[in-house]
């Protein structure tokens, strides 16, 4: 027994009965298993004989293949790419049981698959209230108006049209549910990273400042304070926004993504986007903009997306995500085949700017180490960290922390739940801990 395990009431194990076998199968194997198990291979291999390892022969290097020996398929065998056929376990998955209404869901993204921090549009998670529909451009429409005249002086109908030939911007932003990583608040409840973190993207998005639209329209700034944007669903999702966050240009309205029109079940063709705030305000197929003087108070805002706090109370409009970041690899689900050297590697961000920093533990929290941060640093958005680890085979706990530039630290589930109780669902950006044990197999665990 390692002196981690010594630690009464340090850990808690995950569930087994959460995910049946087969399930837990399916996630691990979205993990590039076979990418993972040759850059294991050969990292354990490095203190090998280079002379040792060549005279073994490999027949895919000494037999050529008959992708080396016949013709391939032609231009444009596919008008539209898609991923190969290898990769066919890498998907976004639902969690069995979470909604009783398959158009009230959410499928997770595949983070312990990905690399960099652009999430590909196929694998970018969802989020629904009243399900997605094909919505017709020609047909869909953008108004924005005032709850007073006072407010705004010329309330305006836009089409598709009239948005793209605008001049537009280009960002990438990170796009968290508020919910993300809430199974987890009062212990450990799934076992990957693709369902304790899995609310998580991040994309280059296109499109017009909401400011400039204001602007057209001639906004008041001083007597409308406060943003309504509605969505064009069966929910008719409505969520407000301070007008400070449009004023400073960063609020937009966007119809790209990756380069592309949005996917249907992403907005198309057109979505707001709130960069730092919680996914629920960034409303999808974006129909309205109402400008007023105070906050809406709307269903999705007064009972919910709030925070239960230990004495009973509600917080609302807690919007911000605030800094956060995981271990994707190795993570929950994965074994390590051997010992030797690994790369460690993971996300963090921060709805109030830049990652500055991101500290990893491979003992529980007793020490850390400065990883390595991969570039782009930009703002609220993902940022990749690095960091080199030799594993002698013994049981561990990796853990990652980040810090941003405003130097707020990501706290401890401890600390976390001295101010926040257990009960919560929302806004969860705690440690996140990662158990591994002799035989290299990898689970969730919670480090108090």
């Amino acid at each position: 027994m390692s002196d981690l395990d010594k630690q009464p009431g340090r850990l808690r194990p995950a569930p087994e009965n959460f995910l049946s076998e087969e399930q837990i199968r399916e996630v691990a194997a979205g993990r590039r298993s076979f990418l993972r198990r040759s850059l294991m291979v050969a990292g354990a291999a490095l203190a090998a004989p280079l002379a040792a390892r060549a005279a073994e022969g490999d027949p895919a290097i000494l037999e050529l293949p008959e992708w080396s020996t016949t013709l391939g398929q032609p231009v444009a065998a596919r008008p539209y790419g898609m991923p190969s056929k290898f990769e066919s376990q890498l998907l976004r998955r639902e969690s069995p049981g979470l909604a009783r209404v398959g158009g009230a869901s959410v499928s997770f993204c595949p983070l312990q698959g990905l690399f960099g921090i652009i999430t590909p549009s196929g694998l970018h998670f969802e989020r629904h209230h009243q399900g997605w529909h094909e919505v017709d451009p020609a047909r869909h429409r953008l108004m924005i108006n005032g709850s007073d005249p006072a407010f705004l002086k010329k309330p305006k109908v836009y089409t598709m049209d009239d948005l793209m030939r605008l001049p537009p911007v280009s960002r990438i932003h990170f796009i968290e549910c508020g919910a993300n990583t809430g199974l987890e608040w009062g212990n450990v409840a799934v076992p990957t990273v693709q369902y304790t973190h899995g609310m998580l993207s991040c994309s280059e998005f296109t499109g017009v400042p909401l400011k400039t639209l204001l602007e057209d329209c001639g906004v008041d700034y001083k007597k409308a304070r406060y943003v309504l944007a509605e969505g064009a669903d069966g929910s008719s999702m409505t969520r407000t926004i301070p007008m400070e966050m449009v004023e400073n240009g960063e609020v937009f309205v966007a119809y790209g993504m990756n380069g592309e029109m949005l996917r249907p079940e992403n907005g198309y063709p057109l979505r707001l986007v709130v960069p730092g705030v919680q996914g629920v305000s960034w409303v999808k197929w974006l129909r309205r903009i109402e400008v007023g003087d105070k906050p809406y108070a709307t269903k999705d805002e007064a009972v919910h997306y709030i925070d239960l706090m230990p004495d009973g109370t509600h917080r609302q409009y807690t919007s911000i995500q605030e800094a956060k970041s995981v271990i994707t690899s190795p993570s929950g689900g994965q074994t390590l085949l051997n010992q030797g050297f690994y790369n460690v590697s993971g996300v963090a961000w921060s709805g109030r700017g830049k990652i500055k920093q991101v500290d990893v533990s491979f003992d529980g929290g007793i020490n850390w180490q400065t990883a390595r941060i991969e570039g782009p640093v930009q703002n609220k958005a993902l940022t990749r960290f690095n960091i080199g680890w030799k594993w002698d085979g013994k049981p561990a706990i990796l853990q990652s922390r980040a810090i941003d530039e405003t130097g707020y630290v990501q706290p401890t589930y401890g600390q976390l739940r001295k101010v926040r109780g257990t009960k919560s669902i929302y806004h969860n950006n705690a440690i996140q801990s990662w158990k591994v044990v002799e035989s290299g197999e990898i689970t969730n665990v919670q480090v108090l």
